[in-house]
């Protein structure tokens, strides 16, 4: 039985009987000393009573007469046994004393023949059953019992039941009197018990439903689940309520923290991973998944640092965290979906023994610190030709002014031509920097047909480039119309022509095309040389020059500084579009802009 009831059932009726038959025992014992201890008096009294009445006599050879009358009745429960100083059975009134042994040897009888009272409990063999006997020393009439010699022992002896006999006699009659009270001790043990184990039921009942639901517990439980007026079920029940209410609180405030953290780690852009010291990853917020592609049925617990992000610098960070208990803040190069990108990571221990990750993606403010530092390189590059060759012609007008009107026009020719080179650099930047201010505002745009559009551009770039022969054509149909802002999509395609010409050869082959595909589309293609691969991810960045060995004759349509594709890609960014190049080596390229089409 493993149930409360059953238990305390077995326990306390066991205990029940168990009491029930230890008092029955001892009272039984305690019966049966009385028992013996009564018929050891009664016995030794009577003998001392009878003991006056023996003469000398008795142990004289004419009292060993066979016609004598008997010393007690037949039919008394006492048997009186006359024994000589030498143990032979001078008269028995019970047996023939005359085939009886000698009687020396047995205790009693041995005890009386020293001067002392003898008593003893034992089968007899004569008998054939339990008899207690008690044994006197006789004496002469004239013998002091202190100093003289016993001439004979009187033993008187009665029959003793065994004790089976005697408690069936006693107890059988009576029998049904016990049987009543363990019936009655069993009933109120089961009684008891089922009182016990409904208590324990409905306790149970109730600590289910605050570990279920707490609140449901403490607000619509109470009338339900009782428990029974007992004091100590009652103080039970008080502190399980009083437990879940407490719980209840502290599970709403967890819930709250949970919540809480949960907001901030799925708003984070910055990846967050926590982990035990086995790295086995129990925290994984949503920019960590985006940023692994970690799928959202892997769990948490079924995922390691390294199966997760495939990065050993990683592992080996969160390992030193692990050894020293110090936080570390470092930065990482890691090659993502085939792309290398730089990650600040802070390292960090947890208080329960693992470790936390940070990542923040700084590839961005990477690429600006490198476009910062070209910028200032390429600029200063660009214009120390054109100052230098300004300054030195300028001292020359002024120290050695020459003579030869030629060559006073060629150097002030010169001079004009550096000086209109800084002011296409400074316009190009300036350009840049309305385009980027105006890319996060409102951009004025307005239906407008493509084609004229593109032949305007192609009338102006052949202007300002006529001493390049490329043969250039439109591919435009007459009806393509868009909202654009029409300056700014005329000079892209000028700067996209420039540099076609730039870097094709003369009376080479120039296509602009435009054609919607679910959006506008305007391209530019050349059959130069083409552009190496390596090169084409950073031809729309500023100062950024695929060529720069090589020397090429500057453009008038810009500065030759790596600022007009620069200029192409934010035009198209502030129309919601993209710029982008494909190029094959002796093939030629294909300089492309997007707009979507509203």
């Amino acid at each position: 039985m493993k149930t409360v009831f059953g238990k305390s059932l077995l326990i306390l009726g066991a205990a029940a009987l168990g009491i029930f038959i230890f008092f029955a025992i001892a009272l039984l014992v305690f019966m049966n000393s009385l028992y013996y201890e009564t018929n050891r008096r009664n016995i030794s009294e009577t003998a001392r009573l009878l003991l006056p009445f023996i003469s000398a006599a008795f142990f004289s050879e004419e009292a060993a007469d066979p016609e004598a009358p008997p010393l007690l009745p037949d039919d008394s429960i006492w048997r009186l046994t006359l024994i000589d100083a030498s143990g032979a059975v001078l008269s028995d009134s019970r047996f023939d004393a005359a085939s009886m042994e000698n009687h020396a040897s047995r205790p009693e009888v041995a005890a009386a023949l020293a001067g002392t009272e003898g008593a003893a409990l034992r089968q007899s063999d004569t008998a054939g059953v339990y008899n207690l006997y008690h044994a006197l020393p006789v004496y002469k009439k004239d013998d002091d019992p202190k100093s003289g010699k016993p001439i004979g022992v009187m033993r008187l002896a009665m029959p003793v039941p065994g004790f089976r006999n005697r408690v069936a006699a006693a107890m059988l009659p009576n029998l049904y009197l016990p049987l009543l009270i363990i019936a009655a001790a069993i009933g109120a043990v089961y009684l008891f018990s089922r009182s016990l184990a409904k208590s324990f039921v409905r306790l149970e009942k109730l600590t289910r439903a605050v570990s279920s639901a707490p609140h449901t517990a403490i607000a619509g439980l109470s009338p339900v689940i009782s428990v029974e007026d007992t004091e100590e079920f009652r103080t039970l029940e008080s502190a399980l309520r009083e437990m879940a209410a407490e719980l209840a609180g502290r599970i709403s405030v967890a819930r709250a923290e949970g919540a809480r953290l949960e907001g901030i780690l799925n708003g984070m852009k910055e990846a967050v991973f926590a982990m035990d010291d086995r790295l086995m990853l129990n925290l994984i917020n949503p920019a960590a998944r985006r940023l692994f592609s970690i799928p959202d049925e892997k769990e948490t617990g079924t995922l390691c640092l390294l199966e997760a992000v495939h990065a050993t610098e990683l592992e080996y960070a969160a390992r030193r965290v692990l050894e020293n208990g110090k936080a570390e803040e470092s930065e990482f190069r890691l090659s993502i979906d085939g792309t290398r990108r730089f990650f600040r990571v802070f390292t960090g221990p947890l208080s329960y023994g693992g470790v936390i990750i940070v990542l923040e993606d700084v590839s961005r403010v990477k690429r600006l610190e490198q476009i910062r530092k070209d910028f200032v390189a390429n600029v200063s590059h660009e214009l120390r030709t054109p100052i230098q060759l300004i300054k030195g012609y300028a001292e020359t007008l002024l120290f050695m002014p020459p003579e030869d009107g030629d060559t006073l026009r060629r150097i002030i020719t010169i001079i004009a031509k550096n000086a209109a080179v800084m002011e296409n650099l400074t316009g190009d930047l300036l350009t840049l920097a309305a385009l980027e201010h105006s890319g996060g505002g409102r951009l004025e745009t307005e239906e407008r047909s493509i084609r004229p559009l593109l032949e305007e551009a192609l009338e102006t770039a052949a202007f300002l480039a006529p001493e390049k022969k490329a043969l250039v054509s439109i591919d435009c149909p007459a009806e393509l119309s868009a909202k654009v802002h029409g300056a700014l999509l005329t000079q892209a395609v000028i700067n996209l022509l420039d540099n076609a010409v730039k870097y094709a050869a003369s009376a080479s082959k120039i296509t602009v095309r435009a054609f919607t595909k679910g959006e506008l589309v305007i391209e530019v293609e050349d059959n130069g040389a083409g552009i190496p691969p390596e090169h084409l991810d950073r031809l729309f960045e500023r100062f950024y020059q695929a060529e720069r060995s090589r020397a090429r004759p500057r453009s008038p349509a810009g500065t030759g500084a790596g600022l007009g594709l620069a200029i192409v890609r934010h035009i198209a960014l502030i129309h919601g579009g993209a710029a982008e190049a494909e190029s094959s080596a002796g093939v030629g390229s294909v300089f492309r802009i997007r707009i979507p089409v509203l």
